[in-house]
């Protein structure tokens, strides 16, 4: 059956954010307010209301993130930038509005930022199945994958949790193992004032730069590398950093200078536009010229990526000072950032304890692509009927 999109859903457009917003939900702030973004499903903060209170689809409806789709089950509050299509269910399952929107490609209007309008959206057509049951089937085939992804997201954001919390506690609180194998600073270790950072610091740690403690790899300007043939790498810019590769991933041609090649467990750090480090897990690809690989010979990757992740936060402060959006780091910058430094044996016994874990979120993170991958192929077939399920199965 062919039908206009507006014909099949209700479409609000999100509002302002809310005059209070909590940052973790409670029991008066437990209302998720969702904004365009990728991270954490666009999640902004909590309110202590609703808006739309029955099962949606949301789209970004602007910026680079134009076109984005995400199933909401829950009562929440759309924010600017994000539409809510709200199915009527006499006559779609909502699951299956949600895969039906992940299977299509809107182009966006305007000269400026890439953007979708409500008419846009409710004027397109789209082939559906009449019959609610096949709906139903095929949403829940795709659903089991993408709750195996959402299980291991989970997982993840625990792991996550874990590493952080050793790391804090050792190199934040300063209360790592003493010789005694007591707690640093609350079995009263030494410490010492520090001059340039202006606070104390354990007995025998260094003050360093970010400079000092890495090498900053930029990447290609990819325009003077394109692929002659099919032999060719990924290329790695900011949006793939959140999203992983896809059809629209850019190419380069492999004959580059292998420095510019990132694995596995590389340290990303974008310094152009967002300021944000990830730890690579997408498969090996090459960098773009906004976005540094971080790589140490005296340091271990997890000391790079929790350092130089702290540090972001002062220089999104500046930025917030200065009312810029400071997405623009230097060598300089790199040069004048001060940082704490450990002993290096004290940094390698913490590394040992954490790339255990590290390792797992890799596996995790990787066999979520896997199975996104899986869904991606399947998604299209089961929505044009190449591949076809019983509703009586």
């Amino acid at each position: 059956m062919r039908v206009n999109i507006g014909d099949i859903c209700k479409i609000v457009s999100g509002g302002d954010k809310p005059n209070i917003v909590s940052e973790n939900p409670n029991s008066e702030y437990r209302y998720p307010i969702y904004g365009n973004a990728l991270d954490n499903k666009g999640l902004y903060g909590y309110a202590s209301f609703s808006v739309i209170n029955e099962p949606s689809v949301t789209i970004s409806a602007r910026g680079s993130n134009c076109g984005e789709a995400f199933f909401r089950s829950e009562p929440y509050v759309p924010i600017v930038r994000l539409l809510s299509l709200i199915p009527n269910k006499n006559v779609i399952e909502p699951r299956y509005l949600y895969y039906l929107i992940k299977n299509m490609h809107f182009k966006s209007t305007g000269s400026g930022q890439p953007q979708i309008t409500i008419p846009q959206i409710a004027n397109c057509k789209v082939d559906i199945f009449e019959n609610l049951i096949q709906q139903n089937k095929i949403a829940d085939i795709l659903s089991v994958l993408d709750n195996k992804i959402e299980l291991n997201n989970k997982i993840n954001a625990e792991l996550e949790n874990m590493a952080k919390t050793l790391y804090d506690y050792w190199f934040v609180q300063f209360d790592f193992p003493d010789e005694n194998k007591r707690p640093y600073k609350s079995a009263n270790g030494k410490m010492v004032y520090n001059e340039v950072l202006k606070r104390e610091i354990p007995e025998g740690w260094e003050v360093k730069s970010l400079y000092d403690i890495a090498t900053y790899i930029n990447g290609l300007a990819c325009q003077k590398f394109r692929p002659t043939d099919r032999n060719s790498y990924n290329v790695i810019k900011i949006k793939e950093l959140h999203t992983g590769f896809n059809e629209e991933t850019e190419k380069v041609r492999k004959n580059i200078p292998t420095k510019y090649i990132v694995n596995d467990g590389d340290i990303l750090f974008s310094w152009s536009a967002t300021l944000e480090v990830h730890m690579w897990t997408g498969g090996q690809g090459v960098l773009n010229q906004h976005i540094f690989n971080v790589r140490s010979k005296e340091y271990p990757k997890s000391f790079c990526y929790y350092i130089l992740n702290e540090y972001v936060k002062v220089f999104k402060k500046i930025a917030e000072t200065r009312k810029t959006t400071m997405g623009h780091i230097t060598i300089d910058h790199l040069k004048q950032a001060y940082v704490l430094v450990p002993p290096l044996d004290l940094i390698n016994a913490l590394d040992n304890k954490i790339k255990p874990i590290f390792d797992s979120i890799i596996t995790h993170r990787k066999e979520q692509q896997s199975l996104a991958n899986i869904r991606d192929f399947l998604l299209p077939l089961l929505m044009n009927g190449q591949v076809t399920v019983s509703p009586e199965c």
